[in-house]
């Protein structure tokens, strides 16, 4: 049900009057996530490529009222699916005011939620606890079991309170989710004696600490994260903790390049316009997004690991940043980013990679990157010169011409440098059709790089500039 601010009970008797009715936090997610299918609304806004595949099964684990443990690589917008779900509660719900566990009015499970209740009955004072602060997630290493279960409260026991009484214990991140959601990240790390009280909270619904009994009817949702590479390795987490997670939901990478380009431009949240504003050229966006791809691929990177989507967003972010920079030193009237500005992205992407250490071939990280960047580059290309063909144009350097880029040589340059060889280079032209010197320089040095990668011309590099030729 739900209430209008002007009309938000105030006492558990006006709660009553509203006709107000208790539910679980599972019911609660079930009943509105039917009511947006119905209704047609976005479930999930910001996650791109998962509408076919990961979604789905967020919902069918919803309507089962499952636990669920989201399994992926870094990367997979684990973490967003879980914290997405705060969208399927209901605005605020009514709980006991100063309850510690924001206990149901009609369902009260502290002993001074229901002192209280009994002492006033109907005149018993009610609060509201807003979606926005019924989530709560921690991070699996370091967690201890007074974190999440809780412990005896030493201040409270020097106070006077008796050992043996609920009143003194400190509750812990799940008792005090008590009606909401809480997520546990890469659970394998998680410490064996906490695994245990969480499968008991899981199943029976009680725990204990330091002896003293507690038998809560916690009502909350529970979602793991986790790496499949530890997840399935014997023994980081108990059988009887898989056991008692209802559902499993399986994230991917993008199954597509184009999908790939959507959250990279999406996340990267960069403004293109401005001062000196950035146009980006469809051919250095999948370059880019490329780049990650063939990276997951490489025989030198981890795949057990794997590649996040910030890989992208960093490099993303520096090519433009590169562009940018060249466009404010020599005064362009806006940036196009070229191939040159991807000989920076390894400030963004050092750190990123984690190295297979079993290969039988060792390479640094900085040359994996290097590799990985020519094969993407090789592979756009390919798609471009299927459509185009650029024969001709490699012929230029078999009589003897060479060609100077750089990620600070003025556009202008360019086309004073190619006004030999017009014709042939009309067809760079094509791949982004544009009148511009900024974007002719983008194409000029796609076409290089791509007859690089395929050997028909060498490379030469010195104080930042690039040599090619035959």
């Amino acid at each position: 049900m739900t209430t209008t601010i002007s009309t938000k009970p105030k006492t558990l008797g006006e709660l009553k009057a509203s006709g107000w009715r208790s539910r679980t936090v599972k019911e609660e997610l079930h009943d509105n996530l039917l009511r947006m299918l119905a209704d047609k609304k976005e479930l999930f806004p910001g996650i791109i490529g998962y509408d076919d595949t990961v979604i789905p099964e967020v919902c069918l684990a919803m309507l089962a009222k499952h636990d669920m443990l989201f399994m992926g690589e870094k990367g997979q917008a684990k973490s967003r699916l879980m914290r997405g779900l705060i969208r399927l509660l209901d605005p605020e719900i009514p709980y006991v005011a100063g309850s510690e566990l924001h206990d149901d009015p009609l369902r009260p499970i502290t002993k001074d939620s229901k002192r209280l209740l009994e002492a006033e009955g109907d005149s018993t004072p009610i609060e509201w606890w807003p979606r926005e602060q019924r989530y709560a997630e921690r991070l699996a290493p370091g967690t201890k079991f007074a974190d999440l279960i809780g412990e005896i409260d030493p201040a409270k026991l020097a106070g006077g309170t008796s050992m043996s009484a609920e009143d003194a214990l400190h509750f812990g991140l799940i008792p005090r989710m008590n009606r909401g959601i809480f997520a546990m990240n890469e659970i394998p790390e998680l410490d064996e004696l906490v695994q245990v009280g969480l499968f008991n909270i899981l199943e029976e619904r009680d725990v204990q600490i330091r002896g003293y009994p507690i038998r809560f009817d916690l009502d909350v949702v529970i979602l793991f994260s986790a790496n499949p590479s530890t997840y399935n390795r014997s023994g980081k987490v108990i059988p009887q903790l898989k056991d008692r997670i209802g559902s499993l939901v399986r994230t991917h990478y993008p199954r597509e390049r184009e999908i790939g380009i959507a959250i990279m431009e999406q996340e990267s949240s960069i403004e293109l316009d401005g001062d000196f504003p950035v146009r980006v050229p469809l051919f250095m966006k999948e370059i880019c997004e490329q780049i990650t791809i063939e990276a997951r691929k490489s025989d030198f990177v981890d795949t057990q690991s794997g590649v996040s989507a910030r890989f992208s967003i960093a490099n993303y972010r520096t090519m433009i940043a590169s562009a940018r920079r060249r466009a404010a030193i020599l005064g362009e009237p806006h940036a196009v980013p070229r191939i040159s500005d991807l000989g920076h992205i390894a400030s963004s992407s050092m750190g990123k990679l984690e190295l297979d250490m079993m290969s039988s071939h060792q390479m640094s990280e900085q040359q994996v990157i290097e590799s990985v960047q020519v094969a993407a580059i090789k592979q756009v290309f390919d798609e471009y010169a299927d459509q185009h063909g650029f024969e001709e144009i490699a012929e230029i350097f078999g009589k003897g011409v060479t060609i100077e880029v750089g990620d600070l040589l003025p556009s202008s340059v360019y086309a004073d440098r190619l006004k030999r060889v017009p014709p042939a280079w009309e067809k760079a032209f094509e791949i982004n059709p544009s009148g511009d010197p900024e974007m002719r320089a983008a194409c000029v040095e796609f076409v290089l790089a791509g007859l690089y990668s395929h050997e028909q011309i060498s490379r030469s590099a010195k104080h930042g500039r690039i040599h090619y030729e035959m």
